[in-house]
């Protein structure tokens, strides 16, 4: 189920991982009361969210937006028979790096030969989910973790690598490091429903709650 508001889609949940999660932990209880429903925008189409995730790689939220639009209008919709049309160099002409422009060909090409199962990857676990993903040119783990969880909807991903989900863990429970054993407790307390958690943790270190306030050492 996913939920619409006009043309967007939006990551879906309800009352059932919220009061599970409420259950199972107070501070998370309080966040979830203060903040209420969390809209995060979600694209379910795996070829573009593996595109779009390349493209946005250590640049703006902006810079993003403005190659991506640029990428619409120049192939009309991006899929791996439009982008293998368009190749390399009319990639890196809409704005994006060399690099990057090989990285979604490499993936259209594997997509276009079946060398990269696209269809296949829904039925895997995270787990296997996650390492195909990453053994794409371009992809890492965090960004496999984030096409999951955006993309594919998969209910329990909670992810070490994104600094602010670290972030937010500390500002939550007045932590002043988070090192992986703790992460760990708490990934294992959301538990199925560590996705959810993710989107009530970002907003927690976006600003979303003013008076909490990260305790994190000042460097």
């Amino acid at each position: 189920m996913t939920r619409r508001g006009g043309s967007s889609v939006y990551f879906a949940y309800g009352e059932e991982e919220t009061d599970y999660l409420k259950k199972k932990d107070k501070r998370m209880a309080e966040v979830i009361d203060r903040i209420g429903h969390v809209e995060r925008k979600v694209d379910t189409d795996l070829f573009s969210a593996v595109v779009h995730h390349i493209v946005g790689q250590q640049i703006s939220t902006k810079a993003q937006e403005t190659i991506w639009q640029r990428m619409l209008s120049a192939l009309g919709e991006v899929n791996a028979e439009t982008v293998l049309a368009a190749g390399v160099s009319k990639l890196q002409s809409l704005g994006m790096t060399f690099r990057k422009a090989e990285y979604i060909t490499d993936f259209a090409e594997k997509v276009h030969t079946g060398a990269f199962d696209l269809e296949g990857i829904w039925q895997k676990s995270d787990e296997e989910a996650i390492r195909e993903l990453s053994s794409l040119k371009g992809i890492g783990v965090w960004t496999a973790e984030m096409i999951l969880l955006f993309c594919m909807q998969r209910p329990d991903v909670l992810s070490y690598d994104d600094l602010a989900i670290r972030r937010g863990l500390r500002m939550v429970y007045r932590h002043r490091s988070i090192d992986r054993a703790l992460f760990e407790k708490y990934r294992r307390r959301y538990s199925p429903y560590g996705s959810v958690a993710s989107l009530y943790l970002w907003a927690v270190s976006g600003g979303a709650i003013p008076e909490l306030s990260d305790p994190a050492p000042k460097k």
